[in-house]
């Protein structure tokens, strides 16, 4: 379900293909840090920089991951 008019949906697919592939590529990267750290501030406190990143692979991509110490 979206509550987005069709019409904005395209203004705003619009100006972001008007954007350069760079700026685009930065914006993604941008958003997946962010992301990455809204994580990190939900894992509980005091986990250990390997298990906050098995952590952090866990929720994004729902898979387990053996990290070397």
């Amino acid at each position: 379900m979206t509550d987005t008019p069709p019409e904005i949906k395209r203004m705003v697919r619009e100006k972001l293909m008007a954007l350069s592939g760079e700026v685009r590529f930065i914006m993604g990267a941008q958003m997946f840090d962010s992301a990455c750290e809204m994580v990190k501030a939900s894992l509980p406190p005091g986990l250990s920089e390997t298990e906050q990143r098995r952590q952090l692979f866990k929720r994004l991509y729902r898979k387990e991951i053996e990290i070397a110490d």
